[in-house]
């Protein structure tokens, strides 16, 4: 009979909550006291009670000057002016279109907001909105900038830049908009042949590198030819390295992405999505992330 190792119990220290340091966030759970100084103002995401301001959601606490809120780590897209974002559209309507953008309302793309096939400049006429199911119609993918957001929250888009536009061929991976990092730039063409458009709204579109880019098209023709097996092979790899940072919540960006993606080169693509292969790869990307900061 094999000897079984038993221990008394040991009461364990307290954890003292310390200031966050660098990168490291605040995180609190529902009903969690974020401060009882009365000198803060109450932001989304607490409330006050007893003189203590209390977390409604869980997520990560935010301070601007006295003003604290807490940001959810899982909610819809909240747009903001200036975000990329990868949408559908739903619906086609007078001098506008409709698209989901993984937010509470439906975006708004205007026919005034996007630049007509060609590239020309020229004010919109009654023939342009007869032709506007030519240019987009329902099932279509775009990407676009926020323009402005109105007082509803609702989110009005541009394609007034020949990099934004109809998506050809691809594949869409949908996450919480809370993994995408804000950066510079949220196009990128990876050195491994494929590119990825990385939406602040979560929506992160793979797409083969385009050999050239085309400027006379306005961003309104797609490319139909069939997809060689070798793009289709990097597309699919990538895809589920996304899926595995994802399900080991690790933030999306282009050097994430690609880190990944080299991690799971010794593995079959439809191997990357087994627990421990993913756990295994997500490690190692982690580690390289944590060497390239230090």
């Amino acid at each position: 009979m094999a000897a079984v190792s038993m221990r008394l119990p040991v009461a364990r220290k307290p954890v003292v909550p310390s200031a966050p340091r660098g990168g490291e966030k605040h995180l609190v759970a529902p009903g969690d006291t974020i401060t009882t100084d009365t000198g803060y103002m109450r932001g989304h995401g607490t409330y006050v009670e007893e003189e203590k301001l209390i977390a409604s959601v869980a997520g990560a606490v935010e301070r601007v000057n006295k003003l604290v809120c807490v940001k959810a780590l899982k909610t819809r897209y909240n747009g903001e002016v200036g975000d990329i974002v990868v949408g559908r559209i739903t619906e086609v309507q007078q001098k506008r279109w409709k698209v989901e953008t993984n937010s509470r309302l439906d975006s708004v793309l205007l026919l005034s907001s996007m630049n007509l096939p060609g590239g020309e400049l020229r004010r919109r006429s009654a023939e342009d909105e007869l032709a506007m199911r030519d240019y987009l119609q329902e099932g279509d993918l775009i990407s676009a900038e926020v323009q402005s957001v109105f007082s509803d929250g609702a989110v009005s888009l541009h394609t007034r830049s020949l990099k934004y536009g109809k998506l050809g061929q691809g594949v869409l991976v949908q996450v919480s908009p809370s993994l995408v990092k804000r950066q510079k730039t949220h196009f990128h063409d990876l050195p491994c042949g494929a590119s990825v458009i990385l939406g602040n709204n979560g929506f992160i579109w793979i797409y083969p590198t385009p050999e050239q880019k085309d400027e006379e098209a306005g961003g309104f023709t797609t490319n139909l030819e069939p997809v060689p097996l070798s793009d289709r092979e990097v597309i699919s790899r990538l895809r589920n390295c996304i899926v595995a940072l994802v399900t080991q919540q690790l933030m999306l960006f282009d050097t994430s992405i690609l880190y990944c993606y080299e991690a799971s080169l010794p593995h079959q693509i439809k191997d990357i999505l087994k627990p421990e292969v993913m756990e295994e790869i997500v490690l190692e990307t982690r580690q390289r992330l944590l060497d390239l900061e230090g």
